[in-house]
């Protein structure tokens, strides 16, 4: 006896999770329902089986193929138009012609005993049985009267209130004999309930009603698709459960990682290859599907989360659901009975309110605030570039393809035949990637020098020599499961803001170019690379006293990539040295703020116990440099730039300092005892970068570890910093803490603040309104400057829906009255 499952319908009502997805294969405890429906089947002997299918019919082919996974034999009869119940099994009377046959739905879950329903059948003689079963609100079913023997007396679609006879309802599964086909007209929308079965009760055939007992459920909306989840895991329904049951309700599948620290209370399933992290909760009636990431802090109740999703840390999902290759991003809140589309993004701290709909493949911004549903648009506006170039979640946000075809882009924005040297630090991601980006540039007529794992200012500094531009990867510092993908210029800088909007362009249009099979680019990988990097460093700082001077040094490379270039460098500048982290530590590229903290108090306990002059420490890429004084104190980044700034000043007495509008007006008093002069730049590395390029500059630092050493490159660069360092302090014969004693004390305080993207515009208007007649400065932002020299800077993110304000006064008090008083300002311009 063969089947018949029907698969070809729409599921308007469960849009979005059906845009893109026909109902059948919606999950159900991370099984598509009609698989839970085959199963069925083959418990009760129905091993062969006809698939009708329409709407999205390929997916459902290649889902299921030809049945042999399931030990079944299915083939398929597709419907190029909408036929109806009874049509779209008229369209497949050439495989049921000859036997009995059961039709059932491909999205109902049920564990009806079908062998009985079939017996019932035979035993009656029937036509056609009709299997009914019993149901709260019979509104949305076609109600069913029948008589003692079990005969059909009457059929109403879809009642009203006033028109509900009987809770007994037409499941829409029914056993036939072959001879209704003639009932049935072909190629013409047909239904069994509206058309066939009145006709063949009207001419006296016998059909029957078979009352079945056991679990049915029509999944047609998202109420009942929810309610189907929680039943399943609630042992309400037989169905197979794939995984293991690790304590009771609680459901684990094969491959899944789950901390202990996780905090897990079932009934719930998390799917296989799914990886949960410590800190986070996931509670009763939630299903994680196969390949989730649930990071810690999450929170998951009542909540179906399909397949290759990604659950950032903090976010917060409560009787929603969400659609496969979808990310949710860091403190996300998704409410209760809202749906998320496939393949859609959901930015920090944004909230998505209860029943709103984002349908397929968008985008909601950070920070926004969504009510209403988002069909048609994304609520978003696209940013490529942020502060370190192009960065993202690994295998998330960036991911082999990605990276691709930003190589692709930036290849094409360069001439064939070009050279891009490329580079990375020492995790293993960034190794990965570097490999993609490497094919992609050969594949667009690009030559490529691979310097392999190097320092982020040696790859600047190759970069300059010789090739058009350069592609650094590296672990985003502090993120140690984000990338950073960096682009340089041909002078190792990084991409002016014009070249990052020619290569958005570019990536935007996805118009890459392609080599022809003699234009692949070669591959080369250059030899004496930190030889050569030492000895221009040598020849372009001034060094003179170090070797008389007997200073001892402690430096730290913090198990990074800057520990590549230091013994041969140590080893030329004659200084007594001690070195501490030397070896690479792949599983740590990157280091959180506490291990930094605590990494720089244990070199200030190692420099005040040998009595060296200072120590320093890189950060895992050498850009930047952190100090200690030689009393084993550590001085603050801001501190630190004011130190370097007084060392430098004070010796060449002449000439340009660039800094960042965001640093402390006390810089401003430093450079001009010395005779130099502040040059503000934005908070833009590429503008200090210009400014660093100049011949009269003679310094450059951002205040947090990144010094620009002009003699020798125009870029951050740790290593040249602490060269230049040495020979400031041996030739200054004063110490750290001397210097930074001389110097008054700074009240610069910083408040990051949500802002929506569409009401940045907004803001910066109502802070320049706000100023009035005080003095205001448009170098970065608006500085607004008052009359007894406090100052404000408000600054709209580049890349995120965020807003930053730095304030500073004499003293904290005052500079967090004028902090508080602008962040009301931006706070009421943002609402």
């Amino acid at each position: 006896m063969k089947a018949v499952v029907m698969a070809g319908g729409e599921g308007t009502r469960l849009r979005p999770m059906t845009s893109s997805m026909p109902k059948p294969l919606l999950p159900v405890a991370n099984r598509p329902i009609m698989e839970h429906v085959l199963r069925l089947l083959k418990r009760h002997g129905l091993n062969e089986t006809v698939v009708t299918v329409q709407f999205l019919a390929s997916l459902v082919k290649n889902y299921f193929g030809d049945g042999e996974e399931l030990g079944m034999e299915l083939t398929y009869a597709n419907e190029e138009k909408p036929l109806g119940t009874a049509g779209s099994v008229k369209n497949a009377e050439e495989a049921l012609k000859d036997d009995t046959f059961l039709v059932i739905s491909g999205d109902a879950l049920t564990d009806f005993d079908l062998t009985d329903l079939i017996n019932f059948h035979k035993e009656k003689g029937s036509l056609v049985t009709v299997c009914l079963t019993r149901v709260p609100n019979p509104l949305e079913f076609g109600i069913t009267i029948v008589d003692e023997e079990g005969k059909v007396e009457r059929f109403l679609e879809k009642p009203t209130w006033g028109q509900v006879f009987s809770d007994t309802v037409n499941t829409g599964i029914y056993v036939m004999e072959p001879e209704v086909f003639d009932y049935v007209e072909p190629d013409v929308p047909v239904d069994w309930s509206g058309d066939v079965f009145p006709q063949l009760m009207k001419e006296g055939k016998p059909i029957y009603g078979y009352v079945a007992e056991g679990y049915w459920e029509d999944v047609g909306t998202h109420e009942s698709y929810v309610k189907a989840q929680a039943d399943v895991l609630e042992g309400k329904v037989d169905v197979e459960i794939d995984g293991f049951e690790i304590s009771p309700g609680v459901w684990v599948a094969e491959g899944a990682e789950v901390h202990p620290d996780a905090v897990l209370r079932g009934p719930l399933y998390i799917g296989d290859y799914a990886k949960v992290e410590a800190g986070a909760e996931i509670r009763e009636h939630t299903v994680v599907g196969s390949n989730v990431v649930v990071k810690s802090g999450a929170f998951l109740h009542k909540a179906v989360v399909h397949d290759n999703v990604y659950i950032g840390q903090h976010s917060n999902l409560r009787g929603c659901v969400v659609g496969k290759n979808t990310d949710i991003m860091r403190a996300a809140r998704i409410e209760d009975g809202a749906v998320i589309g496939d393949e859609c993004l959901i930015g920090e701290e944004s909230i998505v309110q209860g029943n709103v709909r984002v349908y397929p493949f968008k985008t909601i911004e950070a920070g926004a605030f969504v009510n209403t549903s988002v069909i048609w648009e994304s609520r978003s506006q696209a940013h490529l570039f942020g502060a370190r170039g192009v960065s993202g979640i690994l295998n998330v946000e960036i991911t082999p393809e990605l990276a691709v075809r930003l190589a692709g882009a930036y290849a094409t924005t360069l001439k064939k035949g070009s050279t891009v040297t490329t580079a990375r630090d020492h995790s293993r991601g960034a190794r990965a990637l570097k490999r993609a980006v490497i094919s992609a540039l050969q594949a667009s007529a690009i030559d490529v020098r691979d310097l392999e794992n190097v320092p982020l200012p040696v790859a600047r500094q190759q970069t300059a020599r010789g090739s058009a531009g350069g592609i650094m990867i590296r672990t985003s510092p502090g993120v140690p499961d984000s990338v950073d993908i960096m682009f340089f210029d041909g002078q190792g800088a990084d991409l002016s803001q014009a070249g990052q909007r020619k290569l958005d362009r570019v990536f935007a249009r996805q118009e890459y170019r392609r080599a022809f099979p003699g234009e692949i680019g070669d591959l080369y990988f250059p030899s004496s690379v930190f030889d050569s990097y030492t000895g221009s460093l040598l020849r372009s700082v001034d060094t003179s006293g170090i070797a008389e001077s007997g200073l001892k040094v402690v430096v730290d490379a913090s198990n990074g990539s800057a520990g590549l270039v230091l013994p041969s460098l140590l080893g030329k500048l004659g200084v007594d040295s001690l070195t501490i982290n030397p070896g690479l530590d792949e599983s740590r590229p990157t280091e959180s703020a506490e291990a930094r903290r605590s990494g720089l108090v244990r070199l200030g306990e190692i420099v005040a116990s040998s009595r060296a002059a200072f120590g320093v420490r890189f950060d895992p890429v050498g850009e930047r440099l952190s100090l200690v004084d030689e009393k084993g104190k550590i001085v603050e980044d801001d501190r630190a730039l004011l130190v370097m700034l007084d060392l430098v000043a004070a010796e060449r007495r002449s000439g340009r300092v660039a800094l960042p509008v965001t640093t402390t007006r006390i810089a401003e008093q430093v450079a001009a005892y010395h005779g130099t002069q502040v040059e503000w730049t934005t908070t833009s590395p590429d503008d200090l970068t210009r400014v660093g390029r100049d011949e009269s500059t003679i310094f450059g630092g951002d205040g947090r570890g990144g010094f620009i050493v002009p003699e020798f490159s125009s870029v951050f660069d740790g290593t040249a910093a602490f060269v230049r360092l040495i020979g400031l302090v041996a030739r200054t014969q004063l110490t750290l803490s001397q210097i930074d004693a001389r110097i008054p004390r700074a009240h610069v305080l910083k408040r990051d603040l949500a802002t929506p993207w569409a009401v940045k515009g907004l803001v910066m208007r109502r802070v320049v309104e706000a100023a009035g007649d005080r003095f205001v400065d448009t170098t970065d932002g608006v500085r607004v400057v008052e009359t007894d020299g406090r100052w404000v800077l408000v600054l709209p993110d580049p890349a995120e829906a965020v807003t930053h304000l730095w304030a500073e006064g004499p003293d904290d008090a005052s500079a967090q009255a004028l902090l508080d008083e602008w962040s009301a300002v931006v706070d009421s311009a943002g609402r």
